[in-house]
């Protein structure tokens, strides 16, 4: 049965947000960033006046100034975002309880089901739009087709308020003509392998050997061309589902470019202590580290570690992260955002947490972490932590999260 799948992007999320909550903003040439103060703050979002400039996200806030004459900078207001992010999954769920987050803006969903009550997909896709515009003040762009990787296509390719229609049978036309990058999974680096391999459009990718894309790219190689032919089966994760956790991340793009080895542990200290305390939520201990590191230049790199010992130590991540960074990152430019990540997850049975054979510091880690985590959680997270962490300006108020489609393979 061919599926119906939306896909809603909240347009330019942060920015209309602002707009909303200080309607003298609306029109002007605004960004979102973590401080309008400081010459080096990262933008964090755009409106299209800006856009209009050539303003990017990620852009620093003196770039920017530089592209638009007349640019207004607010500060980001994180708990406005999360407000009107569950506001908008409130009329989503209204049609389906098949609804994917990615990321605070965007939700794939399935309503294959949903049709004989509410309409073809079109239809509850135009419905949808009308509600959140009218009940949150903002627009969206909806994307419907009978995949996800297409639906997301779909937003994409025309903003703002619009509903885009990619069909089964039709969609050669819209999508092979488009460049590689226009799909979800291929980032700057990939495109540029498939120029080397003289493949700039999705149509020819599509209509390469795949054989070749796996000797070229691996088991990647595949997946793009499964996407680009349509061959997406990932599903729309069911509202009570829950898929095994295979790692636990937390990432951020800091207010101002990292610099310094010290800047950047400082970093690392706030999101291994997020890290460690959905460890301990979920029962679960990492047997690893990975961390990504974006620069300046948005080019990212990820390196990761196995552990001896799994531990639920945030000191231990953070002590882990940093001697991983220093062995394998060459620190030539400067640092735009990190991710840290537990991997190689274990359940954290009786048995593990008695073994004789685990080094005592730690097991003093890991009780000194729980204690730690009963005390945030008891007095507030503000009560105990780092030496230093106060001190950490780079830090925005709130660490960036950012949910992963659980049906896709190897994100690029």
């Amino acid at each position: 049965m061919t599926r119906t799948i939306l896909h809603s992007d909240m347009n330019n999320c942060y920015a209309s947000i602002e707009g909303k909550l200080d309607p003298s903003l609306v029109g002007k040439r605004l960004v979102v960033c973590g401080s309008v103060e400081d010459r080096h703050s990262i933008v964090l979002a755009k409106s299209y006046e800006a856009k209009a400039f050539g303003v990017k996200t990620g852009d620093s806030l003196f770039e920017a100034k530089m592209k638009c004459p007349g640019l207004v900078a607010v500060k980001p207001h994180y708990d406005e975002y999360f407000k009107f992010s569950k506001l908008a999954h409130k009329i989503y769920y209204s049609y389906t309880n098949q609804v994917e987050p990615f990321g605070l803006d965007e939700c794939w969903l399935d309503v294959t089901g949903s049709e004989k009550l509410f309409g073809s997909g079109e239809t509850i896709a135009h419905e949808i739009k009308e509600r959140i515009k009218k009940e949150l003040g903002i627009t969206v762009s909806i994307g419907v087709s009978y995949n996800k990787i297409f639906a997301k296509l779909g937003s994409d390719l025309k903003k703002p308020d619009a509903v885009t229609v990619i069909k089964k049978d039709d969609f050669k036309e819209i999508v092979w003509p488009l460049s590689t990058d226009a799909i979800i999974g291929i980032g700057s680096k990939t495109k540029k392998k498939l120029m080397y391999m003289n493949i700039n459009t999705l149509g020819e990718l599509a209509n390469t050997d795949v054989n070749l894309l796996k000797r070229k790219l691996g088991i990647r190689g595949l997946y793009l061309w499964q996407y680009a032919n349509g061959y997406d089966t990932s599903k729309v994760c069911d509202y009570y589902h829950r898929d095994k956790i295979k790692s636990i991340s937390r990432g951020v793009t800091t207010k101002a470019d990292l610099n310094s080895y010290d800047e950047v542990k400082k970093i690392f200290e706030e999101l291994a202590i997020e890290v460690s305390k959905k460890l301990i939520e979920e029962d679960l201990k990492a047997g690893g580290v990975r961390i990504t590191i974006r620069d300046k230049n948005l080019d990212y790199v990820s390196f990761q570690k196995v552990f001896t010992e799994t531990s639920i130590s945030a000191l231990r991540l953070n002590d882990k992260a940093m001697d991983l960074f220093k062995e394998r990152y060459d620190f030539k430019e400067a640092i735009r955002s990190l991710t840290i990540s537990a991997i190689n997850l274990t359940k954290n049975t009786k048995t593990e947490q008695l073994s004789l054979f685990a080094p005592k510091k730690v097991i003093k880690d890991d009780r000194l972490e729980k204690v730690f985590n009963e005390i945030r959680e008891k007095f507030g997270s503000d009560k105990i932590g780092y030496l230093g962490l106060e001190l950490n300006s780079k830090m925005p108020e709130k660490p960036s999260i950012v949910t992963l489609p659980s049906g896709f393979k190897n994100m690029i």
